[in-house]
């Protein structure tokens, strides 16, 4: 049965009503393809998927998993990790992605405040019998489907929920990154907002996911970009930048790309340049947040500079304002806090109505800490955050989150976290200025060895500098203005 000439729409009240038109006109298109190391390639179908997941939902259902449970996913991103998210659908719990990098003390807080009635962690159960159109749960499109987690200030990831209607709206905002049809690459973790948020939209374009295998590689995507005429490329600066220098690239064919989306860090121009004429396609670059879904970005027709420059415009039924911390709405390149508004973002953080007001303003906008102006063409310009986030690779990375940690290091006195920028690989890292405790002799493994105890390892510093004393403000707080200097300065000789 052929691919449908245009996107699945009608009145659709949750998910599996959309899931149940594809199943109508597109039952054996291939919903996901995962490749491995070893060579072998795994496929499902549409059909597959909904069968399969209705099998394991009877199984869950069978524990006494009910509608409005939480089920946790701690699994790679891998086909049994969309079965599993289907099936809590299906009995009308929610889903919460735990991201395998997390240390133990992020599952552990994960865990306790969503307090999950089961998590798949291995092998699914090997069930059998399901319907595809079978339904084990009466939804509405203002039922809770989603938990996905990020991290923040205050040291451990936040909960932002989300449920059916959220899911629909997001799709305005995949514009080009989206047509009838394609084959796109993920090589995103399944426990992010890019993926947990984007099912509607990849149902409703009929859309094949191809998994970049576990743990990403250069090789790996290549091989899937070639093997599988993918036609919409996805990654970070530091993953294009890893491809391109691979050996395998230049007998690569990417002939069937019509687009590449890129995103989360710092786009060099020169790498959009070199983007555009060694994958012969458009370059997309897109800006939002987990608790946002969707927000702003390029299109197809804008310049280089558009792309490397700004973050584009708000994409469809998105609202964006910029405010002064004063209160008052900026005007056009006035500098303020970035704001949005959108049925796509979050309901709120799971369990948290403290930190959701906090989240909201007044009248409903998200407000998001990054700090940007709008030009007069209309694009969002990013110029900084209030808050001391860098990104490390495509991963978020939250200074305060390391430096808490490492209060329990036994030889370190005291601790601040700077990011500073290095090549177009990972973007940026992590500088360590670190006071010994009386005696001690610090080292980097050590310090590293006790932040990946717990943390993902990527949060774990990549240098050290040991000093006598921290800067301080008037205020008694650890001056970060006076450190940046030295950690830019470290970072211009470190080497991987």
């Amino acid at each position: 049965m052929p691919v449908p000439s245009v996107p699945i729409r009608g009145d659709f009240e949750n998910l599996l009503d959309l899931f149940d038109a594809i199943l109508s006109v597109a039952p054996e298109v291939e919903a996901y393809v995962q490749p491995t190391s070893t060579g072998a390639t795994s496929r499902m179908t549409f059909l597959e998927w909904a069968t399969r997941a209705d099998a394991l939902a009877g199984w869950l259902s069978d524990k006494g998993v009910k509608k409005g449970d939480v089920v946790g996913i701690r699994l790679p991103s891998c086909i049994d990790y969309v079965v599993a998210y289907q099936a809590i659908a299906r009995v009308g719990a929610i889903a919460t992605g735990i991201n395998p990098r997390y240390g133990q003390g992020e599952v552990d807080h994960i865990i306790n405040r969503s307090n999950p009635v089961h998590i798949f962690d291995g092998p699914l159960p090997e069930v059998t019998g399901g319907d595809p159109f079978r339904r084990r749960a009466k939804l509405s499109h203002d039922d809770p489907i989603a938990i996905v987690w990020t991290g923040g200030t205050t040291g451990y990831p936040k909960g932002a929920w989300f449920d059916h209607r959220c899911l629909e709206a997001m799709t305005g905002g995949a514009g080009d990154l989206s047509h009838v049809g394609d084959r796109r690459l993920s090589p995103l973790p399944f426990a992010h907002v890019g993926a947990m948020t984007r099912l509607w939209d990849e149902l409703m374009h009929v859309i094949t996911t191809v998994i970049v295998p576990s743990p990403w590689t250069a090789e790996g995507a290549l091989a899937a970009i070639n093997d599988e005429r993918v036609t919409v490329s996805q990654g970070v600066p530091t993953q294009y930048r890893m491809m391109f220098d691979h050996p395998r690239f230049a007998e690569t064919d990417v002939s069937h790309l019509r687009v590449a989306g890129i995103g989360a860090a710092r786009i060099p121009p020169e790498l959009v340049v070199e983007m555009r004429e060694k994958l012969g396609c458009n370059v997309l670059a897109r800006y939002t947040s987990t608790e946002a879904c969707v927000s702003t970005g390029t299109s197809i027709n804008d310049d280089i500079d558009t792309i490397c420059n700004t973050v584009g415009k708000p994409t469809a039924a998105v609202e964006l304002r910029l405010v002064h911390e004063d209160g008052h709405e900026c005007m056009q390149d006035e500098v303020g806090v970035v704001h949005l508004r959108s049925r796509a973002m979050m309901r709120g953080y799971w369990q948290d109505e403290e930190r959701t007001r906090e989240a909201f303003s007044s009248d409903g906008f998200l407000i998001t800490g990054d700090l940007g102006f709008v030009d007069s063409k209309g694009d969002l310009h990013l110029v900084g955050r209030n808050t001391e986030m860098f990104i490390r690779g495509g991963y978020n990375v939250y200074p305060v989150e390391i430096e808490n940690h490492l209060g329990t290091h036994p030889d370190v006195a005291a601790a601040a976290v700077v990011g500073a920028s290095v090549d177009d690989r990972l973007g940026e890292i992590g500088v360590l200025f670190a006071v010994p405790r009386p005696g001690a002799t610090l080292t980097l493994e050590s310090v590293r060895d006790h932040v990946k105890a717990s943390l993902a390892s990527y949060k774990a510093p990549d240098v050290l500098v040991c000093v006598t004393e921290l800067p301080l403000t008037s205020l008694g707080k650890v001056d970060k203005k006076q450190l940046q200097p030295l950690a830019d300065k470290e970072a211009t000789a470190w080497q991987r």
